[in-house]
């Protein structure tokens, strides 16, 4: 095949799998792009999508394998690392969680969900004192994003910190109302761990009313 014919086949692989994307085919999608990343093993954005695509079919462990072998071909790729985090955080993978989500910040210390990931995972294995300044670098750097200040304020409150999770509803008053009341309700309905001791605080995680979701810039488009 000459050249010409390669780009074209090429192009029409990509085309016809971008349009199964907007029409909301993802299993055609997935089956395009994965005959994408066979002919160009090297192309991050297919191979990414190809992940997403696992992921919203419901295949998390091949979403998971997906961006394993994308993060091993693209190891700067932080968008990748948090994706990666946040799969494996999903499936409770807690320690690659944990890994992934650190990785991510420390190739884009700005990406703000890997923080708030990251701050998930420690909640989630009992370190709640390291989850503060994550949390608060998360709304540092997303200061009108409800969740992270959600987290913020239960894990003051399971710290017995009763100020700074009252602080924290006020804050949320300011942006999201509804969420402020949310996190009212719930610290008058959550008996705070500190008094528990040391173990039983570590075993107390806050409530989640929402979740962050995997980075879909990935998406490839015909070129």
């Amino acid at each position: 095949m000459t050249r010409l014919g390669s780009w074209l086949v090429a192009r029409w692989w990509r085309v016809a799998a971008w349009l199964a994307v907007l029409l909301g085919m993802n299993r055609r999608a997935l089956e395009l792009y994965e005959q994408i990343v066979a002919r160009e093993p090297h192309s991050r954005i297919a191979r990414a999508t190809v992940g997403n695509l696992q992921a919203e079919l419901g295949d998390k462990r091949a979403a998971i394998a997906t961006f394993t072998e994308l993060v091993a071909r693209h190891p700067k790729d932080a968008d990748s690392w948090f994706n990666l985090g946040f799969l494996h955080e999903a499936c409770d993978d807690v320690e690659p969680a944990e890994r992934a989500f650190r990785r991510a910040i420390a190739l884009d210390d700005k990406l703000d969900r890997a923080w708030y990931g990251l701050g998930l995972v420690l909640i989630r294995t009992g370190r709640l004192a390291e989850a503060i300044p994550v949390l608060k670098k998360n709304t540092e750097l997303q200061p009108f994003s409800p969740y992270g200040f959600y987290q913020l304020g239960m894990t003051y409150h399971h710290l017995g910190r009763r100020d700074d999770a009252w602080r924290t509803v006020e804050t949320l008053k300011k942006f999201e109302p509804r969420y402020a009341a949310t996190l009212k309700r719930d610290l008058e309905a959550t008996r705070s761990r500190s008094a528990d001791g040391g173990a039983a605080a570590a075993a107390a995680a806050p409530l989640d009313p929402t979740s962050h979701r995997l980075e879909k810039e990935a998406i490839a488009t015909p070129i």
